[in-house]
């Protein structure tokens, strides 16, 4: 079928319409961007920075924290400047854009999700072969494995959507452009693609999500046989996993495994899965974490006590340089007053 559009953007609806209401929303969703942005990004920089969280399990969470900032990135911004307006539109372009970069890093973190389960399996089934079995170059292959899985889904959706005649209203009742009131909103039958798009969607979501469980049943069964020192950490982290895994899969869930229709609580389920999900994944598993933790607490605190330090040795030097100054200037003037007095005499 042909791309067939009469219409060249949409009216966005929004959360609400209360002006009050929407200024406190603006204040919150800005502040949680803003701790998403933060939260993830010092991840990203302390794991690099850090040569004790070489580990591939730090090498898959920094690119799952990039992944967290650019999925939130794609949202967010426009969510909050559009609370400060009566009136929300956006263009056809940017609304398959916003689509698009949505289902890529989405669908690239549930891949990255399915390797990270992997590599704690390895990790705690197998410790003996874990560093031959999870080498870097092992590591970089299921990332882009992933990276390739997301944007395989990525443009199955878009294709779903792009070539639909929409030849009638473009009033989205949502804050962002997502793939069921899109639907709703095509000049013809959207039966089959529907159905499309739960099985590319929905079904990856629950197959996963059900995989991922039993992976995890299997960790936490096999740490039997660990020390309890062992069995504390790998709780620790598993634990993390789990959460991230929950938050995650569930809204994905509620939204995609069920026929083509929307529902009044579908709004505040992508509000948590695109502005809450990605701030509370970097507070889960630093806090969670105590190895990240004190990696976080010796790189900057290093980085802190420099800056002082390097202050403090400038005003010494500037004090030095001054009193140098100074004594330069004494005798200077010292010259002046013993030459005046010879011409004097």
């Amino acid at each position: 079928m042909g791309k067939r559009c009469n219409v060249t953007g949409f009216v966005l609806l929004g959360l609400t319409v209360d002006p009050d209401v929407q200024k406190a929303l603006f204040v919150l969703f800005l502040l949680s961007y803003f701790v998403t942005m933060v939260g993830n990004l010092l991840i990203v920089v302390t794991v690099i920075a850090s040569p004790s969280l070489a580990s591939p399990m730090y090498f898959f969470l920094t690119y799952l924290s990039l992944m967290d900032a650019l999925f939130s990135s794609a949202t967010s911004p426009k969510l909050i400047t559009d609370l400060l307006y009566d009136k929300t539109t956006i263009s056809f372009d940017a609304c398959m854009g916003q689509l698009f970069i949505v289902h890529l890093f989405g669908g690239a973190e549930v891949f990255l999700l399915v390797v990270m389960a992997y590599d704690r399996y390895v990790a705690i089934c197998k410790p003996l072969h874990y560093l031959t079995i999870m080498s870097r170059r092992v590591c970089i292959i299921f990332l882009v494995v992933a990276c390739i899985g997301g944007f395989a889904h990525s443009v199955g959706q878009l294709a779903f959507v792009y070539n639909l005649p929409f030849c009638g209203p473009n009033v989205i009742d949502h804050f962002i452009c997502e793939m069921y009131p899109l639907l709703e909103l095509a000049c013809t039958d959207t039966y089959a693609i529907g159905l499309t798009v739960v099985a590319n969607t929905g079904a990856i979501c629950m197959v996963v999500f059900i995989l991922l469980l039993i992976s995890y049943g299997i960790i936490l069964n096999n740490l039997k046989t660990h020390s309890q020192e062992g069995r504390r950490k790998a709780l620790s982290t598993c634990s993390s996993h789990i959460m991230v895994v929950v938050l995650f899969f569930v809204p994905c869930i509620f939204m995609y495994v069920r026929p083509v229709y929307n529902l009044p609580a579908d709004k505040f389920v992508n509000v948590f899965c695109t502005v809450f999900t990605p701030m509370l994944n970097p507070l889960i598993y630093t806090l969670r974490n105590s190895e990240m933790k004190k990696c976080m607490e010796k790189l900057w605190c290093e980085k802190f006590q420099g800056q002082i330090t390097a202050c403090v040795f400038s005003t010494q030097d500037i004090c030095v340089t001054d009193s140098t100054a100074n004594d330069t200037i004494v005798e200077v003037l010292l010259d002046v007053i013993v030459v005046d007095d010879k011409s004097r005499l």
